[in-house]
């Protein structure tokens, strides 16, 4: 058996028509690519440099010659078998080669071609609409770099790092990305990730924990909000639920709930100190800054009744301007009116005030 000492490749994405020429492997037995739709390229040959290896791939695959390409990024990857192997190490075995438990990969996008397209021995070849590539069953971190191709990213280095199928860590320039665990309708787990802004592109179903800081005054309930910073990919500005935030992949709800309530307000606080209220689902569909924001989102929603004095909160700047505490029945006005200052569900605002009758009640 034979060590595969070559982990240097070429992808290229040929553009004709606003469509990129993709490459559906279906031919090749035991292709890790098997069934999905990925560009065309493949490993360095001895003494190669990138675009040697590009325009040759090129050519072999599609017939092509290239007559025009851009060097858009620097793509690594990392593979972890999903299940404990014992031959090499645990790395993977294909043909009786151990495959590389890393990928370097030169991204390109190309924009002028001579010749004819050809049949290509590892899969169908096909000119497929830019709008309609992340439809298709495609890499997850394929996703991001598509992404990142479609808006114009400068010069990039990414970092994908897998187990299995499922991508486990994203970085973009040395920046670790955000990544949701994908959920079904019911919260139910899928085994699938994906990053933030595809996921409020696309209209994945993610997880969410949602704490409601209140307190009992004279005859009312009043509830702590914050006032997002101006700065937020969403709703800058706005009044929002004492402390929220997203799951990242692999966290649970109690946990992210936890956790944010101490990264947003500095609030240390124990499983005992959340009252459990119950799920909130939500799906919105609106834009920010020129770009679809289209959010779905599955919510644990929290209570916090320990005393808090917000002179005393320490406050995450880069999320948060501002803190108040505000009358949970005129909260709930605004929100009915339609007050854009507000972007908190009416049906989850609902939800906590019938829990504190209920409570007031017993």
């Amino acid at each position: 058996m034979s060590e595969h000492v070559n982990n240097l490749t070429t992808l290229c994405y040929i553009e004709k028509d606003d469509c990129y020429l993709m490459l559906h492997r279906i031919k090749k037995k035991q292709d890790v690519n098997q069934d999905k739709w990925i560009g065309v390229g493949g490993h360095f040959e001895v003494g190669e440099s990138p675009e040697e290896c590009l325009l040759r791939e090129v050519k072999e695959e599609t017939g092509l010659t290239l007559t025009r390409w851009q060097f858009r990024g620097i793509v690594t990857f990392t593979f972890q078998a999903e299940t404990g192997l014992t031959e090499a190490g645990g790395r993977s075995i294909q043909d009786g080669i151990v495959q590389a438990d890393m990928e370097y990969m030169c991204l390109y996008t190309a924009d002028a071609f001579t010749g004819t397209l050809t049949d290509c021995a590892e899969g169908n070849l096909e000119w497929v609409k830019k709008s309609e590539i992340q439809s298709l069953p495609i890499w997850e971190g394929d996703r991001i770099f598509f992404y990142l191709l479609e808006t114009g990213h400068p010069f990039f280095s990414l970092k994908l790092d897998y187990v299995g199928e499922r991508l486990n860590r994203a970085v973009l320039d040395g920046r670790d990305m955000e990544l949701f665990d994908v959920r079904r309708e019911d919260g139910s787990l899928t085994g699938r990730t994906r990053e933030r802004t595809l996921a409020h592109e696309d209209g994945t179903i993610h997880g969410t924990s949602h704490v409601w800081i209140a307190r009992r005054t004279a005859g009312s309930w009043e509830v702590l909000l914050q006032k997002r910073c101006r700065n937020k990919d969403s709703f800058p500005g706005c009044y929002d639920i004492s402390s929220a935030g997203h799951i990242p992949a692999g966290e649970d709800y109690l946990e992210s709930a936890l956790r944010e309530l101490y990264e947003e307000l500095g609030i240390r606080a124990s499983d005992s100190m959340l009252q459990y209220i119950g799920m909130h689902k939500a799906h919105l569909q609106t834009e920010f800054y020129g770009r679809p924001w289209n959010n779905f989102e599955i919510s644990a929603v929290y209570l916090y009744e320990e005393p808090v004095d917000i002179e005393s909160l320490c406050l995450q700047q880069e999320e948060i301007e501002s803190v108040t505490w505000m009358e949970l029945s005129e909260c709930l006005l605004a929100i009915r009116a339609g007050d854009p200052a507000y972007c908190i569900y009416e049906d989850e605002l609902e939800l906590v005030e019938g829990y504190l009758r209920r409570k007031q009640n017993e």
